[in-house]
């Protein structure tokens, strides 16, 4: 806790060179740091070699995975257009319908396409929807806008996001092949099966050795290096994990060695969560978006999402040690500190509404609560960022593009207030 809070301190110090009083503009967002050689050798030297095999795997998975597009498509007279981007969220993959749609030629066109589009390393990509055709010989393994002329090999700009958490991909497959496995016993569901074990296998694999997971695995570079709780993606990897770590209803199936791995991913992950949360003058605090991989500080993404503390994805991860068994110590004083936070920081008497000059912050008594997307860490004050890498203290102040164009408040940690008086007894 003492390192982290020195980090965030440090993240903090970078990102706010001024203070705040009548200056609007506070600093320029830094890009994240990816995973790289150089900087796995300035960690202490017991660390060095998890990572260092931890990358030079994924490089080799990442090699393999265009090898093998690059072999289906030797001899092809024309390359196959790549799949239709479709809805995020995990389009056409309900795992929440009555068990009997599980057994249906609609459900099994749904589960056979999953399996086409499994990348060799055995993840999956987003934005597909998956009620659509199979995959065929050559064909990309997720939505590209154009094919290059280079494309034959693999090798090609558009080579993003094959195997990835972001927008609920690779979980959502998995619980969806679940359901539909536990309706087709005996040979006609072995497929299915052996598609999910190894997507459990790529999951366990992408995690990293403190245990967070990257955004995109193979590692991509960039902020999808980074430890990603963005769009609750460790929180979904970790509950589909406990799940086969259980082995009950339609996870029975999973060998008891695997189920072992994912409980052991689990416990891993839930202490990596209680470790991130940031501390600042003693105080626990919230999450990050996003923490860098090595540093566990919080990490910037796009030009316009600052190092922060963000309050959307924090709601989520306090709900989610709430659900966990057993009610240790760590777990309650990290949800005391977080609610806490989240309380003290509710901003009422405005709202963020649309006007004749696109979207903005405008008075309005008896409004609320919201909270702004993100807090600077040091000052715990409201901060949005701008194309530019400019970062504000005034979401008035940013391009209309881009206020328009994000959510920069939202109401949703309140869901962790109300599930909070639930854990805590009061009611």
């Amino acid at each position: 806790m003492i390192r982290i809070a020195k980090i965030a301190l440090l993240a903090a110090a970078a990102m706010t060179p001024v203070a705040y009083a009548a200056v609007e503009v506070i600093g320029q967002m830094t890009p994240a740091a990816p995973i790289t050689e150089a900087r796995i050798a300035a960690l202490p030297k017991a660390e060095q070699g998890a990572w260092t095999t931890y990358l030079a795997r994924s490089r080799a998975l990442m090699a393999a995975d265009k090898a093998a597009l690059a072999a289906e498509r030797r001899g092809l007279a024309e390359i196959p257009a790549p799949p239709p981007s479709g809805k995020s969220g995990g389009s056409g993959m309900s795992a929440n319908l009555a068990a009997a749609f599980y057994a249906t030629p609609e459900a099994r066109r749904v589960a056979d396409n999953i399996v086409s589009f499994q990348t060799p390393a055995g993840g999956w990509g987003k934005n597909v929807d998956r009620d659509g055709p199979v995959r065929v010989k050559g064909q990309h393994y997720v939505p590209v806008e154009h094919l290059p002329a280079n494309a034959r090999t693999g090798d090609d700009e558009a080579w993003s996001y094959v195997g990835t958490i972001d927008n609920n991909a690779t979980t959502s497959e998995l619980r969806f092949l679940a359901r539909v496995q536990s309706m087709a016993p005996g040979a006609e569901g072995e497929g299915y099966r052996a598609a999910f074990l190894k997507g459990v296998r790529y999951l366990l694999g992408a995690q990293f050795p403190n245990g967070g997971w990257p955004q995109i695995y193979p590692l991509q570079g960039g902020y999808h290096d980074a430890l990603t709780y963005n769009d609750d993606a460790l929180s979904s990897v970790v509950t589909v994990l406990a799940e086969v770590a259980r082995r009950r209803d339609d996870y029975a199936f999973v060998p008891e060695a695997l189920a072992a791995e994912a409980r052991a991913a689990c416990d891993k992950a839930i202490r990596l969560i209680l470790a991130t949360q940031v501390v600042v003058d003693g105080k626990r605090t919230i999450w990050g978006q996003q923490h860098d991989a090595l540093t566990l500080a919080p990490a910037g993404a796009r030009n316009f999402e600052p190092a922060a503390l963000s309050s959307d994805e924090s709601a989520d991860l306090l709900i989610f040690l709430m659900k966990q068994a057993g009610r240790s110590p760590a777990v309650e004083a990290a949800v005391r500190d977080g609610v806490a936070w989240i309380e003290a920081h509710a901003i009422r008497g405005v709202a963020f509404e649309k006007g004749p000059d696109g979207r903005k912050l405008v008075d309005k008594p008896g409004a609320g609560p919201i909270w702004s997307r993100y807090y600077d860490i040091r000052t715990g004050k409201p901060i949005f960022g701008d194309r530019d890498r400019s970062i504000h203290t005034d979401v008035n102040a940013l391009s209309q593009e881009r206020r328009n164009g994000y959510s920069w408040y939202n109401a949703g940690p309140a869901k962790a207030l109300v599930a909070y008086e639930k854990w805590a007894g009061r009611k």
